[in-house]
């Protein structure tokens, strides 16, 4: 590894808000386990779909995570962002408005923003014109809120930034708050993702005939597509110097990210660009392709995706490439937020010295080429680089590289 300019920045906080469970720890416990995250649509009446599975967040109750904002006041993204980086500050040991966090940003990715209540405004909209929208119903619309929300609830100060880049927004938004932190223009920084269910993200995937019979399957023979999914989950970075000197635990160190975006297919993905965006993030981390020792794969599960995803691995890594599992085989597709979940899984990884695993494939794609390891089962491993994958339609590509802390 290089040095590079600039801090070097560590990840001391995480939160999650999942189907799996409250919390960083019980998010990655519930890894370990290989537990399904997966269950019956409830946010919105799944009636006329012949797929009606969903990765909702089923306990969550905001007014348990949320002190310093009114839960009824902000959308659901928003609510899932702002318990995640709340639950991120605690995890590193930072109150509200803490020193640290006076002049701290807000990044947070999304694929559909506030989604629910654009769902609900529309249907006001149609039943009973413009005056049944509510001024107060329409101001809780607004994407930038998720953001919003979360600088609300820990009294931050710096600037708060909503990525929309969809399936790779949560690693925009990582390496935004990381370039911050790395520059000095913030002391620390809330990164992460969030987005909730609703009914048109779901319909759109039906139609494209992308949603799966049951489970996701990703980098299994018969694997037939994803399961949309919901929730937050956040990242806090701070200087390493910093983190060290306040006797922070350390989960890792952002060492770098790449990014691409090609355009080639509005919804195919492109194993040459996807190469290229590895090939950058290894640059900027000053790592080489031997030094990774795990990818947390985007791995939705369709076969356009695990195929090519796999093909741009081996352009980079040769014929023996690092173990490469999916998360969304147990929480679903969570949109905006899947790369974020990608980070703390990554970071978890690192910590506590394992793989996650992809935990429903039965029998690995043969097409997938020798030597592809989808990690069945968890595993204890010591990676000292993981590598986190965030692909989105449109050709908008984002990784970012963890590793462990070293002198």
């Amino acid at each position: 590894m290089r040095e590079r300019g600039g801090r070097r920045v560590a990840v001391t906080g995480m939160g999650a808000v999942s189907s799996l469970g409250m919390g960083a720890r019980a998010f990655t416990a519930a890894l370990r386990e290989g537990r399904s995250g997966i269950g019956p649509i409830r946010q919105f009446d799944p009636e006329g779909f012949e797929r009606t599975l969903a990765g909702e967040v089923a306990d969550f109750r905001p007014h348990e995570h949320l002190k310093r904002i009114t839960p009824e006041e902000w959308g659901r993204s928003g609510r899932f962002a702002a318990a995640a980086a709340a639950m991120a500050a605690a995890d590193a040991g930072l109150a509200p408005e803490a020193p640290a966090l006076r002049d701290a940003a807000s990044c947070f990715g999304t694929t559909n923003g506030e989604s629910q209540i654009m769902e609900d405004l529309a249907a006001r909209a149609l039943e009973g014109g413009a005056p049944a929208l509510g001024s107060g119903h329409a101001a809780r619309a607004d994407a930038g809120g998720i953001a919003a929300a979360a600088s609300a609830e820990l009294g931050l100060g710096g600037e708060a930034v909503v990525f929309g880049t969809a399936c790779a927004a949560g690693n925009y938004a990582i390496a935004h708050g990381y370039d911050l932190v790395r520059s000095g223009e913030a002391d620390a920084a809330v990164c992460g993702g969030a987005d909730a269910s609703n009914r048109a993200t779901h319909a759109g995937f039906h139609r494209l005939g992308a949603l799966a019979e049951d489970v996701p399957r990703p980098f299994d023979a018969r694997r037939d597509g994803i399961v949309t999914a919901e929730g937050g989950a956040a990242l806090l970075l701070e200087p390493l110097e910093d983190a060290l000197a306040r006797g922070a635990r350390v989960y890792a160190e952002v060492l770098g990210y790449g990014m691409t975006c090609d355009a080639v297919h509005m919804t195919n993905p492109d194993a040459d660009s996807i190469a290229e965006c590895v090939r950058l993030a290894h640059a900027d981390a000053g790592v080489r392709p031997g030094d990774v020792g795990y990818i947390c794969a985007h791995g939705t599960g369709t076969r356009a995706n695990d195929s090519t995803e796999t093909a741009a691995v081996r352009a980079v890594f040769g014929d023996r490439p690092p173990p490469m599992s999916s998360i969304k085989s147990m929480l679903g597709h969570t949109m905006g937020a899947a790369a974020a979940f990608g980070a703390v899984a990554s970071c978890a990884a690192l910590h506590e010295g394992f793989l996650p695993p992809t935990a429903t494939v039965r029998d690995v794609d043969p097409e997938l080429g020798p030597g592809a390891d989808p990690v069945p089962q968890a595993r204890p491993g010591r990676p000292r680089v993981v590598e986190n994958h965030g692909f989105a339609f449109g050709g908008n590509n984002a990784i970012t590289l963890f590793g462990e802390v070293r002198p």
